[in-house]
């Protein structure tokens, strides 16, 4: 497992770390400006397109006093251009920076990022693996609407092959009793067996369902995800699955009143922007409480390496 100094995979989250973090985040909530890291600087390292988690991952450091370097498309414009492998671009950034936020197109990209580098690595996603402080906002978004975790019915809906987010949040949700899982996908998208095996391994109750309308009345979050065309190598598959769910404010009322809709956003056609005036879409909500979350995130990550 990576060292605790770096934040790379929801595997490495325990109850207490999550409790103390929710603290923190609920605090940022009210309070959101600091000094503590006057003289830090994060660097912000994003191989692939990001709009909410490179901006509060910025926004967060400047919230905290520091400083921020960064770049946007590190695949065209860094010296990965010019065949630089990812090893020998962190030990040159290590010597700028006192923390490092990555997104990267591979798999397993943050490890090995981790396993080299002399400051925290902060994984914003590893191609179609984790993204584990998106999963730890998401809990935390959870905690806020319905003020627990234990017995949740969640319903992961879409892109579950390629999604990272819901990966992620699997793993967290699988740490709280008596959570059921349920995951509705087109059959190109289906969530991995790695996962379903891990769920099973920790006794956390899922299964699979076609029909996204036998599921809404049934859960207290709908999770909604959507299609990504970029990761499918056939296109003949991704035009099978595109399309296949579709949130509208005629489905939305099979839900309780007091069940939530949740997406990692962005979002093409899967949720009806008529939707987003019902009480119960909390999207936007949550990707507002990403800053929090990282402003913890950080000062956690600083705090272990020091």
């Amino acid at each position: 497992m990576p060292s605790p100094r770096h934040i790379v995979e929801s595997q490495q989250f325990d109850l207490d770390f999550i409790a103390e973090l929710f603290r923190r985040s609920e605090a940022f909530s009210h309070n959101n400006r600091s000094s503590e890291l006057q003289g830090y600087t994060l660097a912000s390292l994003f191989y692939e397109p990001s709009t909410r988690t490179r901006f509060s991952f910025e926004s967060a450091m400047y919230r905290l006093g520091g400083n921020v370097i960064t770049t946007e498309n590190a695949r065209e414009f860094s010296s990965f251009a010019k065949g630089e492998s990812l090893e020998d671009t962190i030990r040159v950034l290590c010597g700028y920076t006192d923390i490092i936020v990555m997104r990267h197109n591979e798999i397993g990209a943050a490890k090995r990022a981790a396993a080299i580098s002399t400051v925290p690595i902060l994984n914003a996603g590893d191609g179609a693996g984790q993204h584990p402080t998106q999963a730890l906002l998401d809990l935390f978004t959870l905690h806020q609407k319905f003020g627990r975790l234990e017995g949740l019915r969640v319903a992961m809906v879409g892109d579950l092959r390629y999604g990272r987010t819901v990966r992620s949040l699997a793993y967290l949700l699988s740490k709280f009793q008596g959570v059921k899982l349920t995951f509705v996908a087109p059959p190109v998208c289906q969530m991995h067996e790695d996962i379903k095996g891990f769920l099973n391994r920790q006794g956390l109750e899922w299964r699979d369902e076609a029909d996204l309308n036998t599921v809404l009345p049934e859960v207290d979050c709908v999770y909604m995800t959507r299609i990504q065309k970029e990761r499918f190598l056939d296109v003949a598959e991704f035009e099978e699955a595109r399309d296949s769910y579709r949130l509208t404010p005629e489905n939305v009322q099979l839900m309780s009143k007091n069940a939530i809709i949740m997406h990692p956003l962005p979002r093409v056609t899967e949720i009806d922007p008529q939707v987003d005036s019902d009480p119960r879409a909390v999207y936007f909500a949550q990707a507002r409480n990403g800053l929090w979350i990282r402003m913890a995130v950080i000062l956690y990550a600083l705090e272990r390496w020091g």
